[in-house]
């Protein structure tokens, strides 16, 4: 997989097909995963989901892709961002439909609104922390092991660990007292 992502990176004739072929089902199960935390209403289906991460990670040319690991690190990401995308699409909607004297939002009001907290703290994580924000997204949002996350980041399997103990601790905090973490 490693070579047909850097064949696709540099354009080469057939590369994105064969790239797709072998991706397809896997980023299928993955939306799937990503689509278990939603509210079951939901309106976005897996396979928008996944064609539209698939679209963003076309842009994505100028990564050095390592392995199939870091792919599929991006490949969740790149559905967080569009769970995101679309939940807030969803809560504009729903405040233009209302009169603004109207709407009195909770912080914990629903679904949408607790993805939009979770991305929010991630982002405020990811300023300070980085790599710790990375191993949340790969563990919680990409189901990928430790031993896969230490390798994608190129680290060792005991700082990935230590990485989320902190990043679960400091979320935990950012999320229920509004707090930039412990």
């Amino acid at each position: 997989m490693t070579t047909i992502l850097r064949a696709w990176r540099r354009g080469e004739r057939g590369a994105e097909e064969e790239l797709l072929l072998r991706i397809y089902r896997e980023l299928k199960i993955l939306a799937a995963h990503h689509l278990r935390h939603e509210r079951s209403e939901h309106t976005l289906q897996v396979t928008a989901l996944v064609h539209e991460a698939y679209l963003r990670l076309l842009d994505q040319r100028s990564v050095d892709w390592r392995d199939r690991a870091h792919f599929f690190g991006l490949a969740s990401t790149m559905m967080r961002r569009v769970l995101v995308d679309h939940a807030r699409a969803r809560r504009r909607k729903k405040r233009q439909a209302l009169d603004p004297a109207e709407v009195t939002l909770s912080v914990r009001s629903g679904p949408d609104v607790e993805l939009l907290d979770l991305d929010r703290a991630l982002l405020a994580l990811a300023a300070p922390y980085p790599r710790h924000a990375r191993v949340v997204e790969m563990r919680y949002f990409g189901e990928l092991d430790n031993e896969q996350i230490a390798e994608c980041l190129g680290v060792s399997l005991a700082t990935v660990k230590r990485d989320w103990l902190f990043a679960r601790a400091w979320l935990k905090a950012h999320l229920e007292g509004g707090a930039s973490g412990p």
